[in-house]
């Protein structure tokens, strides 16, 4: 594997890892949204995908972003009989983002996207030196 190959590869789990905190950003943001009206349906939280392919011309595997998938858990509710959404029993429903799990994904993606970081920024050191080595 030559250096614009781990490069390519990088850069794909970079802008892997950017979707992926775009989408939890967008979750996080929307974790209190109640609908408008009794009966309308809350925000759902959304998971991003991945795939894999193998790609000849860097002779290895790349990942990339798939479609957003939507989490089918319940809806939690609370008693808010004040709330322009609450049904006849005063209760609205909220988005099935659990802000913990959206905090730990987004740091589990912050560092898999340092990692991306890490090796082009090695490779480019790398690049540097053997430039410099064959300069004499």
């Amino acid at each position: 594997m030559d250096f614009s190959s781990s490069l390519r590869i990088a850069a794909t789990g970079l802008h892997a890892q950017t979707a992926r905190m775009r989408v939890i950003a967008e979750n996080l943001a929307n974790a209190d949204s109640a609908g408008k009206a009794p009966g309308d349906e809350p925000y759902r939280r959304r998971i991003p995908t991945f795939e894999t392919s193998f790609d000849a011309e860097v002779g290895g595997k790349i990942v990339e972003v798939g479609k957003l998938a939507y989490d089918m858990s319940d809806f939690s509710s609370r008693y808010e009989p004040g709330h322009p959404a609450a049904d006849a029993a005063g209760y609205v429903q909220y988005p099935n983002v659990n802000t913990l799990i959206e905090t730990m994904d987004m740091r589990e993606a912050q560092r898999t996207y340092e990692a991306n970081l890490n090796v082009v920024t090695v490779t480019r050191q790398m690049l540097g030196r053997t430039l410099d080595i064959l300069r004499g």
